[in-house]
């Protein structure tokens, strides 16, 4: 046998396929996780892309910006159960721990949690965390951040859906500093911010799409069933056009605008510079959906509660 359980175990949660499917892929691919994976989608077996959305896991996504527009954080914080994470206590804690990531600009939760806390004098703010564990009586986690700071001239802006369930951080640039402060800006950045959560892009543009990745669609369309019985160059060419629109969905400035289908994001960029009389473009972006790729442990509402009580 050339894979282990775990490989099986690990392959069945990532896409959602069936016992005896992830093994036959396994057994194929002999042992190679990534290969597995790319077989397992080219025969339809695979529903990650599906499960990938699910809320699996119960805390907030929250943002803050700075008070002048300049740099804003988004970061996610996860406990146990839903009845937890409605409740004053952990509210207060995610905001707590929004407001020092602000000011402090971690690089990563690791250094987030080193820092001292600025709600528990002479300890770090992993030293509040465990006293929060204490106190709320349930495990709690930062499980990611994200803070951009603008490097030229631009605006952060942030949006939180669905009562913190999804969150996205963004940073767009122009040339004049005094464009932040224009209606059509804010809505232009409210607007993108909306596009993101909505449509889930993963990429500015085009260019910005790894090569790995566009071989790996490639590989993948390739070995599809419906392509095995045309010709090589007929095949190429099917798959070169499959690709390209799969990478256009997942890019921000080739979608189609949300609030009107009829244009992309690129074109609506294109309109303001062109009506502002400067340049607009997306710098960055980060999207959050709560517990993505985390397994939710199912609880009824009465065990909830008695957690609570013990």
């Amino acid at each position: 046998m050339n894979y282990t359980a775990s490989q099986v175990k690990e392959l069945r949660d990532k896409t959602g396929a069936g016992m005896m499917d992830v093994k036959n892929a396994l057994v194929e691919a002999d042992g190679d996780m990534g290969k597995a994976t790319e077989l397992l989608r080219q025969k339809g077996l695979s529903t990650a892309a599906k499960k990938s959305g699910r809320q699996t896991a119960e805390g907030l996504v929250h943002a803050a910006l700075s008070s002048d527009g300049q740099s804003g954080i988004l970061i996610e914080v996860n406990c146990e159960t839903d009845f937890v994470a409605k409740g004053d206590d952990f509210l207060a804690l995610v905001n707590n721990l929004t407001q020092q990531a602000l000011t402090k600009k971690p690089t990563d939760v690791s250094d987030f949690l080193t820092q001292p806390s600025e709600c528990l004098p002479g300890k770090t703010v992993s030293d509040y965390m465990t006293e929060q564990i204490g106190t709320i009586k349930e495990n709690m986690s930062i499980r990611r951040l994200s803070h951009y700071t603008v490097a030229g001239t631009g605006l952060v802006h942030s949006y939180i859906h669905t009562g913190g369930k999804i969150g996205v951080l963004l940073e767009l640039s122009f040339t004049n500093a005094t464009m932040g402060s224009k209606p059509e800006v804010q809505q232009l950045a409210k607007d993108l911010c909306m596009q993101i959560a909505s449509v889930a892009a993963e990429f500015v543009k085009i260019g910005d799409i790894p090569a790995s990745v566009v071989e790996a669609e490639k590989r993948i369309e390739m070995g599809k069933d419906d392509l095995q019985n045309k010709p090589e160059e007929i095949r190429a060419k099917i798959v070169d056009g499959r690709v390209q629109k799969l990478m256009a969905q997942r890019v921000l400035v080739e979608q189609a605008f949300i609030k009107d289908p009829g244009k992309t994001i690129g074109t609506l960029l294109e309109e303001l510079s062109a009506s502002l009389g400067d340049t607009f473009t997306v710098s960055q972006f980060q999207r959050y959906v709560l517990g993505e790729g985390i397994e939710k442990k199912e609880e009824n509402f009465a065990e909830e509660v008695m957690a609570q009580l013990k």
